[in-house]
């Protein structure tokens, strides 16, 4: 594989519901990560829920973890934001994982490319329930109470309005306006941010991949939930990719 090759993978939402092929096969793609690239990015929402407590990590999410600190010890780097799902991480994620942990993006070079990695969450919300989600995630009072609830009343409670507020936002129509918007919103950034080469974005479920001036990219990666999709990055620029498979649009 080409040197400094990147593989971008966003909403996984896994353990969103107890035993989905989808995660299985998500970690499936965790194995063969070192055959694909050097540098793994998670753009968010890979666990449907993630809350990082000082002493102990929720049991269900043991595998996912087992298989990302392989990947560290094949020398696979790892980068992580933080989505409106699993925007609560910190340490653990550098001190067990070796992993790089940025709850709202960050600059970093992708395959030598100047880039600015981030879930998306926040941008372009009209939907009361992304909104609320939004806001939710970003309250230190939240999130301190949240502390305070015994994790298996916590994440009962969770997933319950996870479900809630997840299937309002799914229609075909609600996902091609959020991703008409963030098209348009990615767009206008690149104007004005001369410095970058490669712009991406996640959270609408929708994968696209554009190029308005040589060399300059809008990616989404789109939804590993459902749709199995996951983007590389070489030198040579992006492509999207679904499992088992090749796709370029």
């Amino acid at each position: 594989m080409p040197a400094e090759t990147a593989v971008i993978v966003a909403d996984a939402h896994l353990y969103h519901t107890p035993g989905s092929p989808s995660d299985a096969l998500f970690h499936d793609f965790l194995r063969i990560v070192p055959t694909l690239g050097h540098h793994l990015i998670l753009n968010g929402d890979i666990f449907d829920f993630w809350f990082e407590y000082k002493s102990v990590i929720p049991r269900q999410v043991f595998p996912t973890l087992a298989l990302l600190a392989s990947l560290r010890d094949h020398g696979v780097s790892i980068t992580a934001t933080g989505g409106n799902h699993d925007r609560w991480g910190g340490a653990f994620w550098s001190e067990q994982l070796g992993a790089q942990f940025r709850p709202n993006g960050c600059d970093v070079s992708v395959a030598g490319f100047n880039a600015h990695i981030r879930h998306g969450d926040g941008l372009i919300e009209r939907h009361v329930g992304a909104r609320i989600f939004h806001w939710l995630t970003r309250r230190a009072v939240v999130r301190g109470a949240f502390h305070a609830v015994h994790p298996d009343l916590g994440f009962w409670g969770v997933r319950k309005l996870s479900r809630i507020l997840g299937d309002s936002t799914r229609s075909e129509h609600v996902i091609t306006t959020a991703a008409e918007r963030q098209k348009t919103w990615a767009l206008r950034l690149l104007t004005g941010r001369a410095d970058l080469q490669l712009l991406v974005l996640s959270h609408t479920h929708r994968a696209i991949l554009v190029e308005p001036e040589p060399r300059r990219w809008f990616l989404n990666p789109g939804p590993w939930m459902d749709e199995h999709r996951y983007a590389v990055v070489t030198p040579d620029g992006p492509e999207l990719r679904v499992f088992g498979g090749n796709s370029r649009r």
